[in-house]
């Protein structure tokens, strides 16, 4: 059995990554902050429910990043892992002097700090294993990001690691996809002053980015996404009352 390490996996597109993994015959250690709703969620979901003894959930706060570390290290004694999946991302918005020099500090560690230090710490096994990195980036990584300067440079920065990291190791057999979603129906911008529409034309849903991933984990041995773009068919978003 092949065995991942997921972040962000108790809510939204984490979640959802963590269900696929399952069905696809992973072992997943998934880290997150609180694993309630999504434990009793798979609990009843006839399909999953049976599958719930290879999920290992650790509850953790990246930011932690000594205590992650020792996490893994820990993991590592008696698994191999195969598949990496950078999922957690945190997301601050607005003007940017208008942010707090605690969200900028968050943003980079979470967002680019740990997907670099779980690679560094996971590559080893990866090279042995044949593996799979996959990095949760996002559009704004290859766009201008008003509103979202930092959050939008973070990404960027995990997305250009991503593409030196494959060259780097792909002659070893180390595959790494960076998935560049766009917006997302999910609590992700509960710190925005705006949101997704309400139609669904107009946004993805956390399942839409994990058939994507199965997509890439079924591909054949020797052909690699190494960067996908997923977006709604339509672009609107909204804004919320109360803002400008």
């Amino acid at each position: 059995m092949k065995t991942a390490v997921l972040t962000g996996a108790s809510s939204g597109i984490g979640a959802a990554l963590a269900e696929e993994l399952l069905l696809l015959g992973y072992k997943v250690f998934g880290i997150g902050r609180d694993f309630t709703t999504f434990l009793s969620e798979t609990a009843e979901d006839a399909a999953l429910a049976p599958l719930l003894h290879h999920f290992t959930p650790i509850v953790l706060d990246l930011a932690q990043t000594g205590i992650l570390a020792e996490k893994i290290r820990q993991i590592r004694k008696l698994n191999k892992i195969s598949l990496l999946i950078n999922n957690a991302g945190v997301g601050y918005f607005g003007l940017h002097e208008e942010l707090k020099p605690s969200m900028l500090h968050e943003m980079v560690t979470v967002n680019l700090e740990v997907p670099m230090l779980l690679c560094q710490l996971l590559l080893r096994d990866l090279k042995e294993t044949g593996g799979h990195i996959i990095q949760i980036s996002s559009v704004t990584a290859k766009k201008s990001s008003p509103h979202g300067c930092a959050y939008g440079a973070t990404k960027a920065g995990l997305t250009s690691f991503s593409q030196s990291l494959f060259d780097e190791a792909r002659k070893y057999g180390v595959r790494v996809t960076c998935i560049h979603p766009d917006m997302t129906n999910s609590n992700f911008y509960r710190n925005a002053d705006f949101g997704t529409d309400k139609d669904p034309a107009c946004s993805l849903s956390p399942e839409d980015v994990a058939e994507a991933v199965r997509t890439i984990l079924t591909a054949r041995e020797g052909m690699v996404f190494s960067d996908i773009t997923l977006t709604p068919q339509k672009h609107r978003i909204i804004k919320h009352r109360g803002t400008d």
